[in-house]
């Protein structure tokens, strides 16, 4: 993938914002192999450029590897994000599923979103445990923690949200979140002025979902509240929530 100076000026900037939160919560260790999984929308498409940057001067060497699990909508073609991971000469696996026709053909749930992301985690875990990796970085980012938050509060009234890093005990897999610093704007300033190739999502519950309502929500209150999603995010590391406490190497 050729980037000109502008372009490489841009991808260094947010990368740094990468780095930043790999720092604070000492997300990859040296020797690694980092499978990155790749739905092809701009957050793990700019995930995996940006780690792929990180790599050539970061003081921890490391591998990486893209995954894409294919769900089962038609229409989806993921030779871009091949082409992609060709250019970076980073190897690639998409693994094709019937997640979409057990989610909503067969059992046809009413909230597709929790079984669909149940069923995606452990597809990935297990591609990535039989290659002998175990750290996956996936693309949720500052807005998805922010957000993730007001849902475990309105909807389940608990205090809680993802952390920055998982260790998964019955997979043996480290989830890592290194884009928790960038906000979904950014994220989608960034990929555009990199020109980013990009598979649209079909999904249905895409923008019909709880995750939905909440965003439309913060969108409204941060007009009259513009510091809202960072004063919510900074209260979440100033409590701090469970693995959200920034220890600079315990993590991993």
């Amino acid at each position: 993938m050729e980037l000109n100076a502008e372009k490489i000026k841009i991808l260094n900037d947010f990368t740094g914002t990468v780095r930043r939160a790999v720092d604070d919560y000492s997300m990859i260790g040296e020797g690694e192999t980092v499978a990155v999984g790749v739905s092809g929308g701009k957050d793990s498409m700019l995930l995996l450029l940006a780690l792929n940057h990180l790599r050539t001067y970061y003081p921890k060497h490391f591998d990486l590897e893209a995954i894409t699990i294919e769900l089962g909508f038609e229409g989806m073609d993921f030779a871009p994000v091949r082409e992609m991971c060709d250019s970076l000469s980073i190897p690639y696996t998409c693994l094709k599923t019937d997640i979409k026709e057990v989610v909503f053909d067969i059992r046809k749930e009413d909230n597709p979103c929790s079984l669909c992301a149940k069923m995606r985690r452990g597809a990935i875990n297990s591609a990535i445990t039989e290659k002998g990796i175990r750290k996956l970085a996936l693309g949720h980012h500052f807005d998805d923690a922010v957000e993730t938050f007001m849902m475990s509060l309105l909807f389940e009234g608990r205090i809680t949200c993802f952390r920055p890093v998982t260790f998964l005990d019955r997979s043996g897999v480290t989830q890592i979140r290194p884009l928790i610093y960038a906000g979904e704007l950014k994220i989608s300033n960034t990929a555009d002025a990199l020109g980013l190739p990009i598979v649209e999502n079909p999904c249905p519950e895409d923008k019909a979902s709880k995750r939905w309502e909440i965003k439309q929500m913060l969108r409204d209150m941060s007009r009259d509240y513009p510091d809202m999603r960072s004063k919510i995010f900074g209260a979440m590391q100033r409590m701090p929530l469970p693995g959200w406490e920034r220890d600079g190497g315990n993590n991993v």
